[in-house]
């Protein structure tokens, strides 16, 4: 059965309580389905803020999914429960082909990066269609290889702002895509943990040389899955940071929350 955002049960708390893991902060959460130019039913969930203007969209592409990434990949599930309430960031989070989650099953196989294309055409022309303003692409891992491959060409890249990379392995993506991404002129900030697995800070910041207007930040202590929360508060103060005018602040996002809480 598809998971409910509905069944979240909010209270309020007599003190403001610390936001940890397991903390969902209210939003307006619906699941949302959209179909690819190749005929793919693709599901997903909308998190955006319940009252005020949006600040940001978040479009999230999620880890490999033959090695367990899917829509609810740690980050990205705290993105949906936190951003929307303490920045104003609209999130969607979807399952690319083949992929499932509690929120249900995309259609389709696995097709090694090729057939997502259609994936992430399909999840920004849902949130043009919306309305939804000032796009942005979030990759993580083999999402960093759809971002680079397909954000800065069409029809993605007139209906994006930019892309944030989050421990890009650079396995698919190549010099050739790099060079489109210099071309567009767009923002590109990608987030390489001190000990990951595939691409550490040095090398990132020599490939990505290719990308003048890229940022490459090193985050100390961290690993490619971003385990810890003080790692993931890190990824979302950063992304916050890149894709709003008030940014994250200078302590970063808020660590404690005074209004209603639900929790998972």
């Amino acid at each position: 059965m598809s998971f409910d955002p509905a069944s979240l049960v909010f209270s309020q708390p007599e003190s403001p309580t610390d936001i940890r893991a397991s903390t969902v902060l209210p939003a307006r959460r619906e699941n949302v389905e959209f179909l690819t130019e190749d005929g793919k039913l693709l599901v997903g969930e909308l998190a955006s803020p319940e009252s005020g203007e949006i600040s940001a969209t978040l479009i999230t592409l999620h880890p490999l999914p033959t090695h367990g990434g899917f829509m609810d990949s740690h980050v990205y599930r705290k993105a949906s429960y936190r951003l929307p309430a303490l920045a104003g960031v609209a999130v969607l989070r979807f399952n690319t082909r083949g992929t499932h989650s509690p929120r249900g099953t995309s259609q389709g196989h696995f097709e090694e990066g090729i057939g997502e294309r259609y994936d992430v055409e399909a999840a920004v022309r849902f949130a043009a269609e919306r309305g939804l303003p000032n796009r942005w692409l979030v990759g993580w891992s083999f999402g960093t290889e759809l971002a680079l491959m397909y954000g800065a060409v069409e029809p993605i890249a007139s209906r994006v702002e930019g892309a944030v990379l989050l421990s890009p392995p650079l396995h698919r993506a190549t010099d050739v895509h790099l060079k489109e991404w210099a071309a567009s002129g767009k923002p590109l900030t990608v987030l390489v943990p001190e000990h990951d697995d595939y691409l550490q800070p040095a090398e990132a910041t020599e490939r990505f040389g290719l990308v003048p207007q890229a940022r490459v930040l090193g985050i100390d202590g961290a690993k490619h899955l971003w385990v810890g929360e003080k790692y993931a508060a890190r990824v979302l103060d950063e992304i916050v940071d890149d894709v709003t005018e008030t940014g994250a602040g200078p302590d970063g996002l808020p660590r404690r929350w005074a209004g209603p809480v639900a929790t998972v």
